[in-house]
């Protein structure tokens, strides 16, 4: 069972080869996670550009600290996520806070109302961007159910029958897939991993 838990191989050796500051792995490691990072950083931030100047950050952060992940908390993969949701919430409030600072006595709106809302659009942002990772992270028997069910509309006994299995499996990836989906806005805010920025 800890076997199962531990991170793979390529992870730990991909630390490792960052830690030695090897360039090739820098570039394996922009090849293998760069469309997860920028597209998590899109979709919390909603913008091409800030979503770019986060995928950047991101990438240096882990050239420069590559120590700060460890395979012992889990998957790469899950701790790029992570960072990436941590940094793009930071630039969000940032942004946010910036624009309060600037338009704030423009006397539409009182200050705390407009700092409430931003709180309002980070924590969406959030449960948006967790529930994408969610999805793409969960296996691909799981997703397929959900996404005949969702994008195609069809029940259990359709989604049954498109995927060549029993009704009571169909029902059992939708229950689970569901369950995995769920978390996303139970977990609100990824907790913070591997160290502070």
């Amino acid at each position: 069972m800890a076997q199962q838990d531990a991170p793979p191989r390529r992870d730990r050796k991909m630390q490792q080869r960052l830690a030695r500051g090897e360039a090739a792995a820098l570039g394996e490691f922009y090849d293998r996670f760069a469309s997860l990072v920028h597209n998590h950083a899109h979709r919390v931030l909603g913008d091409e550009r800030a979503a770019d100047r986060v995928t950047r950050e991101v990438f240096a952060h882990v050239w420069e600290h590559p120590d700060a992940y460890d395979p012992k908390q889990g998957p790469l993969r899950t701790w790029v996520a992570e960072l990436t949701h941590r940094l793009a919430v930071q630039r969000l409030r940032a942004d946010g806070t910036a624009a309060l600072t600037d338009g704030g006595g423009s006397g539409e709106l009182p200050a705390e109302v407009s700092a409430a809302e931003l709180e309002r659009k980070v924590r969406h942002a959030s449960v948006a961007a967790r529930a994408d990772y969610i999805v793409h992270s969960m296996p691909a028997p799981l997703r397929t159910a959900l996404e005949l069910a969702y994008f195609e509309r069809r029940d259990y006994r359709q989604t049954a029958a498109d995927l060549g299995v029993t009704e009571d499996e169909a029902r059992r990836r939708l229950r689970l897939g569901l369950q995995l989906l769920s978390t996303a806005h139970d977990a609100g805010t990824p907790p913070e991993y591997g160290g502070a920025l």
